[in-house]
């Protein structure tokens, strides 16, 4: 017999098809699926050939019902394939499965049969299970949204610190500064990328900082240096530098990021002081020694934030409960836990000298507060529970989110070798 006459169980072969195909009359009964079909619906062939698509599979969204039903009428009113909107449509698992609903979601289309007549003769839908992918889109999408938000908040910490900050090429070629560097020098960022930015040098110091600056470039070191900065008024201010290289996992150098602080001040107090007498300029050197092996400690760039040459902290809420604090904070704090705790958890010494009632008025008002040399009472540390007497150079500032108070910028330098320096230079001054 020639293979073209041999009978063919086309019922079988349809069952077999690999694709979850559903085979309908045109009012929406069903005669029979495909075994992939049985396998995705959760539901035994006997279950459901010979009766209603919504009897079978009763929805349970009217919503989605009549989606369906649309799809159903398109096809046949125009004889034509009809792709339906993604539907949820959960299924009921078997006992011998655990029992319960899971959640599926699904993409169906519908082809019209016709018979030699040209008259719709079936139904024809393809049921795609598009659960898994539906769910890695969603993944991916979360962790696309994490992400943005991440660069978004670490963005506007680099932009609302008080410190002046950049990062470069591993080239060491300028391609970043924040506001704060930019309002101090009066430039705009594209007049300070590249090596622009030296122009803003003095003179005096201006090779000295190119040859660290290229000597660190090339071992890759910590760089560090004091040097004079022209501000937007003309006048050169003395800043104290440091950047540091961000390294891949294998060791190479991706970029690098820098922050300043002005130290104008303190270094003419020092130089002052060093003009007196041998006493006052031991003194001096003394105190400018202790003075930089504190901003040593605190500042040494590990990173950007952690190690920012300052006490940095964001404080949220109307409770000032610390979000953010850098190592210099940490010290400050006696090296206690600080994230999550309040102001006053963290210094309960502070109770009662109106620190806290500042910290309230800036979040209230929105009005920025800047102290100067400002004596704060705190714990000395050595479990006695006495107070040190301490003074510091601080400046609050609000910020805001959805144009409602969020929390409070902090930015506090301690200054107190300073302030014990400069009276004991006013008292041998008086003295003489």
């Amino acid at each position: 017999m020639p293979a073209s006459a041999l009978p063919v169980d086309y019922q079988h072969v349809f069952r077999s098809i690999p694709s979850a195909l559903l085979l309908m009359a045109p009012d929406a009964t069903i005669l029979d699926n495909t075994d992939e079909h049985v396998a995705v619906s959760l539901k035994a062939r006997e279950e459901v050939v010979g009766r209603p698509l919504f009897e079978a599979f009763p929805s349970v969204d009217q919503n989605q019902g009549d989606i369906m039903e649309a799809s159903h009428e398109h096809v046949r009113q125009h004889l034509e394939p009809h792709t339906m909107p993604l539907i949820r449509y959960d299924l009921e698992r078997p006992a011998e499965q655990g029992g319960g609903f899971e959640e599926f979601y699904w993409q169906a289309t519908h082809y019209p049969v016709l018979g030699a007549d040209g008259q719709l003769q079936y139904i024809l839908q393809r049921t795609q299970n598009v659960t898994e992918q539906l769910r890695a889109a969603k993944a991916a999408a979360e962790a696309q949204q994490k992400l943005a938000d991440e660069q978004a908040r670490t963005l506007f910490i680099l932009e609302n610190l008080p410190v002046l900050i950049w990062t470069t090429t591993p080239e060491g070629q300028a391609d970043y500064f924040n506001p704060r560097w930019l309002a101090f020098t009066g430039h705009t960022l594209a007049e300070e990328l590249g090596e622009s930015w030296t122009a803003s040098l003095h003179p005096a110091d201006r090779a000295r900082v190119a040859d660290l600056w290229h000597e660190r470039l090339r071992t890759g070191e910590l760089f560090q240096a004091e040097y004079r900065l022209r501000r937007a008024d003309g006048e050169y201010r003395w800043i104290l530098a440091r950047a540091a290289p961000r390294r891949a996992d294998e060791g190479t150098i991706t970029m690098w990021v820098g922050g300043a602080t002005d130290i104008h001040d303190q270094k003419l107090l020092v130089q002052e002081l060093l003009e007196t007498n041998e006493q006052q300029a031991a003194l001096s050197e003394q105190a400018y020694a202790n003075y930089q092996q504190a901003q040593q400690q605190r500042q040494t760039l590990y990173s950007l934030l952690l190690k920012a040459p300052a006490c940095i902290g964001i404080m949220r809420g109307p409770e000032h409960r610390f979000e953010f604090a850098n190592e210099g904070l940490v010290d400050l704090a006696r090296h206690i836990e600080i994230v999550g705790r309040t102001a006053e958890e963290v210094f309960p010494e502070i109770k009662g000298q109106g620190v806290i009632d500042i910290l309230d008025r800036v979040y209230q008002t929105g009005e920025s507060h800047q102290g100067h040399e400002r004596l704060i009472r705190l714990d000395k540390g050595d479990g006695s529970g006495e107070l040190r007497d301490a003074y510091f150079t601080f400046f609050y500032q609000r910020f805001e989110e959805k144009g409602q108070p969020a929390g409070i910028n902090v930015f506090v330098s301690e200054v107190t070798k300073l302030v014990e320096t400069r009276r004991a230079l006013e008292a041998l001054q008086g003295k003489g």
